[in-house]
């Protein structure tokens, strides 16, 4: 605004004194063979031009700045909104990952007090009783690590890889696959895998967590006697990673929301029955953006899910 009413002032000046330097130019040209009787009468007549124009010239600035300044404030009060929702954004996802983070730490360190003050106030307390209560402890100290170390993992992504290497699926799939054999096999869930000669580009430790959470989530959620399938192949440019169930399923509705940290269906913020936190697929989901791909999610309620990655090929 200041730079506008400065431009008018300079603008100003110079247009008033090219106006009067024209009605004295004139007035010197008609002076030369009218008499001064009429020169004085048409010099009179040019100065009242000159103060309307003048005038005409000072109102037309002062509109001119009035818009400014409402167009400023305006476009002023769309850029600050539009840069402030991104930081709005931030700060209010910022708030409510704190606040879940504080609700799923208090959830076993509740467990192992309450667990603790009822051991206390008993004094017969058996040996086997003592025995049973630390391992329960050791079980809610687990759950806190694994916590901490998915909080961990989802605060420290730095937005980019340090040194990507050439990663081949096979051993991405077969890593994976080998880490959750037993668990399925506890199951009775079938786990099998195969994959293409595809590589990517990346770092390959975070690219078998980003399988394993998958396929933990899949063995997870699905019955026993059932199939989880894991397969990577090449389409066009991309290389893909499917992890398929036949599981529960995902509704509808819910699909948008799954790679949200914490959360686990149902809008519930309690720890279910899987025992997991609902970080698994944010971590997931924040290591293929890190390798510039993205999952995605076909599922049928009772009948199964099969997620995809989506990651470009080397």
């Amino acid at each position: 605004m200041a730079i506008s009413l400065i431009f008018s002032g300079l603008l100003y000046k110079v247009s008033a004194a090219e106006l009067e330097h024209s009605v004295n130019r004139q007035i010197g040209y008609f002076n030369n063979f009218l008499t001064q009787d009429d020169v004085y009468k048409y010099s009179i007549m040019r100065q009242h031009q000159l103060d309307e124009d003048k005038g005409r010239l000072k109102t037309n600035l002062v509109v001119f700045n009035v818009l400014v300044l409402g167009a400023g404030g305006i476009v002023s009060y769309w850029l600050a909104r539009r840069t402030l929702e991104p930081i709005e954004a931030a700060l209010e996802a910022q708030s409510r990952f704190a606040g879940d983070a504080s609700h799923e730490l208090r959830t076993p360190l509740t467990a192992i007090q309450a667990e603790n003050e009822v051991a206390l106030r008993n004094p017969n307390l058996t040996k086997s009783q003592a025995v049973d209560l630390l391992k329960s402890n050791l079980e809610e100290v687990a759950k806190l690590k694994s916590l901490s170390d998915g909080l961990l993992r989802l605060a420290n992504d730095s937005g980019q890889l340090d040194n990507p290497q050439p990663v081949k699926l096979k051993d991405v799939v077969t890593a994976a696959a080998d880490r959750y054999q037993k668990t399925a096999g506890h199951k009775h869930i079938t786990l099998s895998y195969k994959a293409a000669d595809v590589s990517v580009r990346g770092d390959q430790d975070s690219l078998v967590e980003l399988v394993a959470v998958l396929v933990d989530n899949a063995i997870k959620y699905s019955p026993p006697k059932t199939k989880v399938s894991i397969s990577a192949s090449r389409q066009g440019k991309d290389a893909l990673i499917k992890v398929a169930d036949q599981g529960q399923g995902i509704p509808s509705v819910e699909l948008a929301q799954i790679f949200e940290r914490f959360y686990r269906g149902d809008g519930s913020r309690a720890k279910d029955s899987t025992g997991g936190y609902g970080l698994g697929l944010a971590i997931a989901k924040q290591i293929a953006v890190l390798h510039n791909g993205h999952i995605d999610v076909a599922s049928t309620p009772q009948k199964g899910s099969t997620f995809t990655v989506h990651l470009p090929a080397a």
